[in-house]
């Protein structure tokens, strides 16, 4: 793998990571509702019953685990019901400290979590999610670990939620989330819920933090695409624009560093980690054998016509063009490897199925790129 390549993607990488920024949620509740295994289900991040992450200040039982895109912010040893006055106390603070901080350090949404089958829901929780509220911070009850029987969920559960809903409190769509995080093999209770609840923490949090919730979040492939397919729009436009007064052929290799941002962002809204993705770009594009020109050269032969561009100028249209067809096929590898569906070799992905898969969409492409005479 050239040095070249390795050192520009890694630049690339990074620059996308910062860029994305953090999805911060906070997990309140009590102690076992099972705030662990839902986040784990739709962040796939486990997230361990003690010590995470760091305290936000020093004495503070509040702490803010950073996992890439996704932020986790959570108590230990204090509880809503026994310790509210001192929680209160360091939430207020937390909070309105990290709002003078950049969006991606501030808290986005609040999850207050109860298990379904509790049958309680007390007052001192009303209170304490009401005061989230006067904080700014969009909060969304969920009830936990809610059995299911078809269409039909546990009359307790249902109850439960009534209840919280005639409180009318400050909460998203006045309404508790009924969820199960885990399927139970022995009883055969499906997941369900998780999506719901995604959509409607999607619909509270800043717009500024979508793409981070986007990539950090592991059940919903279709905000993934989106998030990826408007990667490859910017960076077809910014190619265009680039290419507005026409390139030399021999300099198409100034569009690389646009290229890869727009590979590297998409890696990351898939999770692909760096060491992987390099490697799925190194095995797409060759770009790795001669520098960049090299993987202009070799995929411009792969477009109808390109001999009229080979040797004479780049403009707005084929930049674009080329742009797109890379993005597009991108999003596919992405897409094939996150599902498990590239073969692997010797515990690694196989680089020759990754290229076939890469070069095959690209031609699927290629055609819709054209040089303008």
């Amino acid at each position: 793998m050239s040095q070249w390549f390795t050192d520009s993607f890694r630049t690339e990488f990074d620059k996308q990571s910062e860029l994305l920024g953090r999805f911060n949620l906070a997990l309140f509740g009590k102690t076992g509702v099972g705030k662990s295994t839902l986040v784990n289900a739709i962040f796939g991040e486990p997230v361990a019953a003690t010590g995470i992450g760091q305290p936000v200040t020093q004495g503070s039982h509040l702490y803010l685990d950073k996992r890439g895109q996704l932020g986790i912010l959570d108590t230990q040893g204090l509880e809503v019901g026994k310790d509210d006055k001192q929680l209160i106390a360091e939430v207020d603070k937390t909070i309105k400290e990290l709002r003078k901080r950049p969006l991606a350090d501030q808290v986005h949404v609040a999850w207050y979590c109860v298990r379904g089958l509790d049958r309680r829901f007390e007052s001192s929780e009303a209170d304490f999610i009401t005061h989230l509220d006067s904080l700014g911070v969009p909060v969304i009850v969920v009830l936990t670990q809610v059995p299911k029987n078809g269409e039909m969920y546990h009359p307790d559960a249902v109850e439960l939620a009534r209840y919280i809903e005639s409180l009318h409190l400050p909460i998203e769509g006045g309404r508790p989330f009924l969820t199960n995080a885990a399927r139970d093999q022995f009883y055969g209770q499906p997941v369900h819920g998780l999506s719901e609840l995604l959509q409607a923490t999607f619909q509270v949090a800043p717009e500024g933090v979508h793409a981070a919730l986007t990539a950090a979040q592991e059940i919903d492939f279709q905000a993934k695409a989106a998030q990826a397919h408007k990667a490859v729009a910017a960076a077809a436009a910014a190619a265009a624009a680039a290419a507005a007064t026409p390139i030399p052929f021999s300099d198409a290799a100034l569009l690389v560093p646009l290229q890869l941002g727009m590979m590297a962002r998409i890696a990351q809204l898939y999770k692909i980690r760096y060491e992987r993705a390099a490697m799925m770009g190194v095995a797409a594009t060759s770009a790795a054998t001669a520098g960049g020109r090299a993987a202009v050269t070799g995929l411009m032969k792969l477009i109808p016509g390109a001999g009229s561009i080979i040797g004479g100028v780049v403009g707005a249209g084929v930049a674009s063009g080329f742009t797109v067809a890379m993005g597009e096929s991108w999003i596919v590898v992405c897409q094939a490897v996150s599902a498990g569906k590239v073969p692997m070799l010797n515990g690694a992905l196989d680089s020759e199925a990754v290229r076939n898969l890469f070069v095959s969409e690209f031609k699927k492409r290629a055609p819709g790129v054209r040089q303008k005479h």
